[in-house]
């Protein structure tokens, strides 16, 4: 590749219970000139993630300090816990010729579309909230009172779903993975 080249950024979103993370995740590992850009977060870490790995996590008052220095591409606050994407980080990557996977929130993807042109943007739907609902239970990472908002915010999430380039619903996970694949190749540098 030439160094010159500018990497791609695609930024992947969803509600929670989407199957947005496990498609990331098999994306990336299909795809080796793609990385994942690690968010920042407030949220304390589940079981068996790691800093530095899934998220970097942060104090409410250290990723306030970095916000208020205007180190964050983009940054949200979800179900109470703040999210952000560093952009010295991205920017890094990108400039290097690397080509950058963000799983994000809607909110956080419209932030970045704003500030970085040729985003591309895909947002990952369940094929109905019944089934949203029973993905979120059954992964047991929540309580239910969390369950209930994460479930109850979907709604309003989804409704965003045409502000993306590509929309994918999740019904068949090998279907999903093989249409984001398929969006990936095509617009990689």
């Amino acid at each position: 590749m030439n160094a010159a080249e500018r990497g791609e950024l695609f930024i992947v979103s969803g509600p929670s219970g989407s199957g947005k993370s496990s498609l990331c995740d098999a994306l990336l590992k299909q795809s080796p000139n793609l990385y994942l850009s690690i968010s920042c977060t407030t949220r304390e870490p589940r079981p068996g993630e790691a800093d530095g790995r899934e998220y970097h996590f942060l104090t409410r008052e250290l990723f306030e300090a970095e916000r208020g220095e205007g180190a964050f591409l983009e940054w949200a606050d979800v179900h109470g816990n703040l999210y952000g994407t560093r952009k010295p980080d991205v920017e890094a990557a990108l400039d290097s010729g690397l080509d950058i996977l963000l799983e994000i929130d809607w909110q956080g993807a419209a932030q970045v579309a704003e500030k970085i042109e040729g985003a591309f943007r895909i947002f990952i739907m369940p094929p109905t909230l019944e089934v949203l609902k029973e993905r979120l239970i059954l992964r047991g990472q929540d309580d239910a009172s969390t369950v209930e908002k994460r479930f109850k915010a979907a709604e309003s999430e989804m409704q965003h779903a045409g502000e993306a380039h590509y929309q994918i619903v999740n019904d068949r996970f090998e279907d999903a993975l093989e249409e984001i694949q398929t969006i990936y190749e095509n617009n990689h540098s």
